[in-house]
């Protein structure tokens, strides 16, 4: 790899840094506790990536020794992130996560990706609905498929 090479990649990674954290910046306007606590909004993008606007409905700031929020996910789900002098600690579905330690932060991305997965209040209404359109028909077409079983019985292994 040339100089030049990999002047332009340095270019290239820094313009992707960089529209990241403007990404970040402007998702966090309309979330008053991340304007007052960048360290939150930093751990935030930490678990998240900076595109957590579509996961976050609100931010709570629940007590303020020690410093404690409670991240709402659009799904109706939570965890809380508390700030001790050194570090966050994650508190996933009861389990609590020590962020300053690199395993543990992963396991906590890991945690908050699991409750994620939950999907919305309610959501297997809308599942089993889902499959039919107003007529009671199938989505797949409405159409009927006949299927011929042969009798395996006779067959001899």
């Amino acid at each position: 790899m040339t100089t030049d090479e990999l002047k332009d990649r340095i270019r290239g990674l820094a313009f992707e840094v960089i529209k990241d954290r403007k990404k970040a910046e402007i998702s966090s306007v309309e979330y008053d506790e991340l304007t007052k606590f960048p360290e939150l909004k930093e751990i935030i993008v930490t678990l998240l990536t900076a595109d957590f606007d579509p996961f976050l409905a609100s931010i709570d700031w629940v007590a303020p020794r020690p410093t404690t929020f409670r991240i709402n996910l659009k799904n109706d789900q939570e965890f809380y992130l508390v700030w001790m002098k050194r570090s966050w600690i994650a508190q996933i579905e009861g389990k609590k996560y020590y962020l300053l330690n690199l395993p543990e932060e992963e396991r906590a991305v890991e945690a908050i990706s699991r409750i994620l997965r939950y999907g919305p209040a309610g959501g297997g209404e809308e599942e089993e609905e889902a499959g039919f359109e107003a007529g009671g028909e199938e989505a797949g077409g409405g159409e009927e498929i006949d299927v011929d079983i042969e009798d395996t019985t006779d067959i001899e292994v």
